[in-house]
């Protein structure tokens, strides 16, 4: 079983008992479910990930003191603390006593204020530049087992991703930095026998292509080590994760270059067909720097639109 049935299996088997039997009088004001940091929150556990911060467990969001105070939060931990230390072979990790718990009891303005800077999660535009999409994922990911008020649910659908502007904003900026790398800069370090450079031209158009296709299928970038993956379930441009990881992974001599140019055009021209299939460039021109203003000419703020080109990355 992934660690997210896991930790669902002990909410419903111990977890749910509890509340229901020691602290009815909190279930309305509660959010239960695993979210946050972790593999397991998006579905990515495996073996390997067992070997730290995996166990069986749950977090109970509370909201702030004027309605949960630190007594009855105080009373929970302790209730969460005696559930069976045991579970499928998995075995819980004691919570540290000076906070900065990833499980357990939590403040969910807290929780909101880690993962977003806000501690109810409203941002403003600016906001939405400034804070990590990582961070942004975390805030979404996992699985609530229970929402008493539907506030914690409602707080994810607002953060589910971008505001629209934003989004291009992020997608012009990464476009014309693909072309840089890719269709200037890249065959420029190569002729130059600078293959070290080369190989940071590659890397360079290969984390902007990835940007943008995350971009173009509205779902945040995740923590690097997970990119891959992701990219390989979504429902568009799934295709490119083969041709990027063969540009990461071979070398830069002569013979190779002219493939590895071929192939950067190649997964430009797919992202911008993707562009311009969602109505977003107009330009009839190849190159990159015609499709990033294209785009950027989309944003309806006209604040936003008037920033620097490279103002969302």
């Amino acid at each position: 079983m992934k660690g997210l049935e896991i930790c669902k299996a002990y909410y419903e088997a111990y977890g749910k008992p509890m509340l229901e039997a020691s602290f009815p009088h909190l279930l309305p004001h509660l959010a239960v479910g695993l979210v946050g940091s972790g593999s397991e929150c998006f579905g990515y556990d495996d073996e390997l990930s067992r070997d730290h911060d995996f166990e069986p467990c749950f977090c109970m969001f509370l909201p702030d003191e004027d309605v949960i105070d630190r007594h009855e939060a105080f009373a929970l931990e302790r209730a969460y603390a005696k559930l069976p230390k045991e579970y499928m072979g998995l075995t819980r990790a004691p919570l540290s006593p000076v906070g900065g718990n990833r499980h357990g009891v939590l403040r969910l303005s807290d929780f909101l204020a880690d993962k977003t800077g806000t501690p109810d999660g409203r941002l403003t535009v600016q906001d939405w530049f400034s804070v990590p999409e990582t961070a942004l994922a975390e805030a979404v990911n996992g699985e609530l087992f229970w929402d008493g008020d539907g506030r914690f649910t409602a707080v994810r659908t607002s953060l589910a991703f971008l505001p629209e502007d934003v989004r291009l904003k992020k997608l012009a900026g990464n476009l014309l930095l693909m072309g840089q790398a890719g269709q200037y800069n890249y065959t420029r370090c190569v002729r130059r026998g600078e293959g070290a450079a080369a190989q940071l031209a590659v890397f360079e158009f290969v984390r902007h292509a990835m940007n943008a296709v995350f971009l173009l299928n509205r779902t945040y970038l995740l923590y690097y080590k997970w990119c891959f993956r992701r990219l390989r379930e979504l429902p568009l441009l799934s295709s490119l994760a083969s041709p990027m990881e063969r540009l990461m992974t071979t070398p830069n001599h002569p013979l190779a270059a002219d493939e590895k140019a071929a192939l950067m055009e190649q997964v430009f021209g797919e992202i911008v067909a993707e562009v311009k299939r969602q109505g977003l460039s107009d330009y009839a021109g190849e190159e990159a720097e015609g499709h990033a203003y294209a785009v950027n000419g989309k944003i309806r703020d006209i604040a936003v639109r008037n920033r620097h080109i490279l103002y969302g990355v």
